[in-house]
């Protein structure tokens, strides 16, 4: 499946927020966050999202309540993984020298960080624990 653009992705997190939502909840949503689309624009935009898999809907009453088919762990994943093999050809240690030079991080940010690091050398080396 191919990864949602940047609108679908943005309506994915209203959803993934709420876990459902009715498209007047998503575009009051999205509007919010400065994206000014009318209600049927979004309206389209579920339609369409709905033929690629990534949401579905049911009836309640008149409106269209709808939710994610997808997980936002994986989206996420997904998305990374393209952009770090389209722009750094899958060299991950230039990707996180670029990420971690973007914005500065919190001590507990960089605690997870190393956390992170430390499992994964983990898992390389074979030990797992």
């Amino acid at each position: 499946m191919l990864p949602p653009t940047d609108r679908e992705l943005d309506a994915l997190k209203v959803l993934w927020d709420r876990g459902e939502a009715t498209v007047r909840d998503v575009c009051d949503a999205m509007n919010a966050r400065g994206a000014e689309l009318a209600y049927t624009t979004v309206l389209s935009l579920l339609q369409v999202m709905e033929q690629k898999g990534l949401v579905s809907h049911r009836r309640d009453g008149k409106a269209y309540v709808y939710l994610p088919l997808i997980k936002r762990t994986e989206t996420f994943r997904q998305i990374a993984g393209g952009f770090l093999e389209r722009v750094f050809d899958g060299a991950v240690d230039e990707y996180l020298v670029h990420a971690l030079e973007s914005r500065p991080l919190d001590a507990k940010q960089l605690d997870e960080l190393q956390a992170m690091i430390d499992a994964a050398r983990k898992r390389a080396e074979g030990t797992g624990d």
